[in-house]
């Protein structure tokens, strides 16, 4: 790709609208030539609404060109053009792209270097562990969360430890709510590091935190947290509980029985529902009886999901009774 362009004389104009409404002209026509007129207006244009669009179109371009005009337009002076040069970086998918992203994940703002990092999880290169493992002892809470994101997505075992640590003890919910979401992505063999953290946080403070451990216990299906869901399945939170049924139905254990029988009578249809859902998955004649009534529920999600469920308990065959021929 060259960066040679053509002149467009709506961009001299005074008219900000006019300038603007000629960078998503120059966008759609998807000319690789027309990329220094994007990477101009960003960067010099004086009015913030014209950058703020020159930052959103450069975001479906990997040019190296267009990835450092986006990373230098995280410390424009105006708020709305760092939001979407960050939200540009967040769309970034070739991984190549990742090399101009490095050094800005090490960047002394902390809102450079979390919109860096944003960027570089998508991208998933190895190299972005680095700078991420550092970031995790970051002061600030937004970097802390983009950090646990790109370990999160690349798999990282060495990292584990301190994601479980974060997932229990950030002082920020939504740090240890992401941090509990990044225990999903590891392997089998990771399960017993990150089982405790993950039983540690279904008791949390915050209920998103606890809604995030039984998702991520629910993709998981370790060994080892029936008891802890059973117990979840009182949590205050309905969401909570709702995600609470969806992993005792992967574990598929007859001791959750009574439990989500119990929740098919809760006033919130989706968790009678997800009750249904489990008491399928599950897969006991014991729930005959509940799920028939569930058929009945006025939520018709509800109504169909509790005949699937009945569909898929065994059939009780009678004993077949001896008849004897006269002789």
């Amino acid at each position: 790709m060259t960066l040679e362009s053509r002149q467009d004389p709506r961009l001299a104009s005074s008219d900000a609208g006019v300038r603007r409404i000629a960078i998503l002209d120059i966008a759609d026509a998807e000319d690789d030539d027309d990329l220094p007129l994007l990477i101009a207006a960003l960067r010099e244009d004086v009015a913030a609404d014209v950058r703020v669009e020159a930052a959103r179109v450069l975001g479906g371009w990997g040019h190296p060109a267009a990835v450092d005009a986006l990373a230098e337009a995280l410390l424009d002076a105006d708020a709305d053009v760092r939001i979407a040069a960050a939200t540009s970086l967040g769309q970034l998918k070739d991984a190549s792209a990742g090399e101009r992203l490095l050094p800005w994940a090490s960047h002394a703002d902390a809102s450079v270097r979390a919109a860096a990092l944003r960027g570089l999880k998508e991208l998933r290169i190895a190299a972005a562990a680095a700078p991420a493992r550092v970031a995790l002892m970051h002061d600030d809470a937004g970097v802390r969360r983009e950090a646990v994101g790109v370990l999160g997505w690349l798999k990282s075992s060495e990292a584990l430890p301190a994601i479980a640590h974060i997932a229990t003890a950030d002082t920020d919910p939504d740090v240890r709510r992401a941090a509990t979401g990044a225990l999903g992505l590891s392997n089998e063999d990771g399960h017993a590091t990150v089982l405790p953290a993950l039983l540690t946080a279904l008791r949390d403070t915050s209920w998103p935190v606890r809604e995030e451990a039984a998702t991520t216990i629910a993709k998981l299906v370790p060994p080892g947290a029936l008891d802890a869901l059973l117990a979840a399945m009182a949590d205050d939170a309905w969401q909570v509980r709702l995600r609470a049924a969806r992993a005792l139905g992967r574990l598929r254990d007859a001791a959750a029985l009574p439990a989500l029988i119990q929740a098919l009578g809760h006033p919130i249809g989706n968790l009678r529902k997800e009750a249904a859902v489990a008491l399928g998955e599950i897969g006991a004649s014991a729930a005959a009886s509940a799920l028939e009534v569930a058929a009945a529920d006025p939520d018709p999600e509800v109504r169909k999901t509790a005949r699937l469920a009945l569909a898929r308990l065994p059939v009780e065959v009678p004993e077949q009774v001896a008849v004897r021929t006269p002789t």
